[in-house]
């Protein structure tokens, strides 16, 4: 097979190959790298005009990867878990197209009792995702995130069992609604990312 940099012919030949095989042409930079290239010359062009002030958002930098990487080593640590104890077609039985009633409190059960922020989840719903997930599913568990157990405790002190009770009702109903939307779309599973 060969490599899509190497392809004679057409850029559509080799844009063609290059996405059946999943290379990527040579000489082209990937949107992430511009990101990066980008970034690092504005700081940089800030750094001449106000080494101060670039000094000071370096550390906000510095502050925020700091909070997000202990998120991000958990999360890859549950997927290095799940890729040693779940094979894809126990993912596909629990949270795939068969999945049933199942899956869905499978899937709003994990949204709600998961922790830390929401963009810690996306790498391991992603790999879910490519094992065989159903969207629907994915998105009853992000949107049932919304209902911290720890948290009704407060909403009762404050504002009544009744209050409580109708808005975690409200939340879950709307996760299995935002589930069903998303799941409506028809089987376009993966037409987004590739």
């Amino acid at each position: 097979m060969k490599h899509a940099g190497k392809v004679k012919g057409s850029p559509e030949r080799a844009a063609g190959i290059a996405e059946k095989t999943g290379a990527k042409p040579r000489g082209r930079i990937g949107s992430s790298m511009k990101f990066l290239i980008v970034s690092c010359m504005v700081y940089a062009a800030a750094w001449i005009v106000s080494p101060e002030t670039a000094m000071s958002a370096i550390s906000v930098f510095a502050r925020i990867v700091a909070g997000i990487v202990p998120a991000f080593v958990l999360v890859f640590v549950m997927m290095f878990a799940m890729d040693m104890l779940l094979k894809p077609s126990k993912i596909v039985k629990y949270l795939g197209s068969g999945s049933g009633l199942k899956g869905w409190l499978i899937a709003m059960a994990g949204g709600i009792i998961s922790a830390g922020p929401i963009y810690a989840w996306y790498p391991m719903l992603a790999d879910l995702r490519d094992r065989g997930m159903k969207d629907s599913l994915m998105a009853a568990f992000l949107y049932s995130r919304a209902v911290k157990i720890p948290l009704i405790p407060v909403l009762v002190y404050y504002f009544g069992w009744t209050f409580t009770v109708v808005l975690v009702i409200y939340m879950i109903g709307s996760s299995i609604i935002s589930g069903m939307i998303v799941g409506f779309r028809g089987g376009v599973k993966n037409e987004d990312s590739g």
